[in-house]
């Protein structure tokens, strides 16, 4: 397998709007799809449809039960108040974004066939020719299934979401609108963080349209906020690339170079240059980064953490591995894939209140980790330490106490965690 040059390639307008429309585009169908299937099981009547076998009433079921645990108030008559909003949203979510990210994978030649030896890459067409072999319905779900294999913390395929199929005429629709993008698209280090950017695109304008309190429901739509590349690159070679210049350039070093140019020269690595690392020179002629060498921070690598408390998709958490492997191999003199596993289990952390974005930074970083040149592809990569912070208990107050029964020091543990967690999804945990 020929792997992909790893450059910060990044999408051009023409190829944004594309995304964009498609995403939206997408958003919608997948939304319809999804309250159409869920309707046809009853999951938002109090009684169950008469034509539902066994199997669909045991369905049915599932998803009442993880609907109320999401916050949906299923016992409200009232439809405008959005008896199962949150359940349509995070089933079209999963089932787009399941499709959309297999196509990722399968581009990058990552869609792994599982040979528990010997995993090679698989297309989605190989796919769809293996799933009535697999007991798949379609060569995407069998796609899902192998990814999911790749990588259970993103695609949740036992999730009761997954339980349910989209109707022919919106599962077609979807498919053509993967197929219709370019594929250049899909080799673009900044078109993950996009995808969600997009996909709330539509939400983020109804609700400033609407000018209701922000709460939980409204805020991830909201501050969902895309970095520009270069604005990412200026603030870490002005942070790390600082710190990388005040351990790797020499007292000489400062005092003689002739340029900025010179110096950063001088740093540059395999696979890294500090083309936004700024210098400065004092009254004595000597430079120093403008920012300062960070002195402060560890010496070594292995105690370098570095945390991004609002990670989104995994803009920041993705460059900042871009940069550190190198620095890695060249400081600890190791390999490629000693330094990408130390980068990924002792350099990167990352949180997020919106554990939809958690899904696709792990992804992104995954897809970084897979696609670093040298790295041999696809392969089991340390876990990662990008947590959701925002998730609250899901249950009422009185229901979560109850488990306690009448052991009174259990009942005081669970009041404490549900007073700690109540306003995650706001603050975060």
């Amino acid at each position: 397998m020929k792997l992909r040059e790893q450059t910060l390639q990044t999408l051009n307008k023409t190829l944004r709007s594309k995304l964009e429309s498609t995403i939206k585009e997408a958003r919608d169908l997948s939304e319809e799809a999804a309250k159409a299937v869920l309707r046809q099981l009853g999951v938002d009547k109090p009684e169950a449809p008469a034509y539902l076998d066994s199997q669909d009433l045991e369905k049915r079921s599932r998803l009442r039960e993880h609907a109320i645990q999401i916050g949906d108030n299923l016992d409200d008559a009232s439809e405008k108040n959005g008896r199962m909003d949150r359940l349509v949203e995070e089933t079209a979510y999963e089932h787009w974004h399941s499709m959309l990210f297999a196509k990722f994978l399968e581009q990058n030649d990552l869609l792994m066939f599982p040979d528990p030896t010997n995993p090679v890459p698989i297309s989605l067409a190989e796919c769809e020719e293996l799933a009535p072999e697999k007991g798949a319905s379609n060569g995407w779900e069998l796609a899902s299934k192998y990814a999911a294999e790749m990588l259970p913390q993103i695609f949740r395929i036992d999730s009761p979401v997954f339980s349910v199929k989209f109707s022919a005429e919106f599962q077609n629709k979807l498919e053509k609108l993967i197929e219709d993008l370019p594929d250049e698209i899909y080799s673009a280090t900044d078109s993950l963080g996009w995808v969600y950017q997009f996909w709330q695109g539509k939400r983020k304008k109804d609700v400033l349209a609407s000018e209701v309190k922000i709460g939980e429901r409204e805020l991830p739509a909201v501050t969902q906020l895309f970095t520009e590349q270069y604005m990412v690159q200026f603030l870490l070679c002005n942070s790390l690339g600082a710190w990388w210049a005040g351990k790797k350039l020499s007292e000489t070093d400062f005092k003689s170079a002739a340029t900025e140019e010179e110096l950063r020269n001088k740093l540059s690595l395999q696979g890294q240059t500090f083309d936004y690392l700024r210098f400065v020179r004092d009254d004595g002629g000597t430079w120093g980064p403008a920012a300062g060498t960070f002195d402060l921070w560890p010496d070594d690598f292995k105690n370098l953490k570095i945390l991004d408390p609002c990670c989104g998709s995994g803009h920041f958490l993705v460059a900042a591995f871009l940069m550190l492997v190198p620095m890695r191999m060249d400081a600890d003199t190791l390999t490629v894939n000693e330094s990408v596993n130390a980068v990924i289990s002792e350099n990167l952390y990352g949180l997020e209140i919106d554990k939809r974005c958690v899904e696709i930074a792990v992804f992104a970083l995954a897809m970084a980790a897979w696609k670093y040149p040298g790295a041999g592809g696809y392969r089991i990569l340390p876990e990662m330490n990008i947590a959701c912070s925002g998730l609250s208990i899901g249950v009422p107050y009185d229901d979560w106490i109850s488990l306690a029964g009448r052991n009174q020091k259990q009942s005081f543990i669970l009041e404490v965690l549900y007073n700690i967690f109540k306003d995650s999804p706001l603050l975060g945990s």
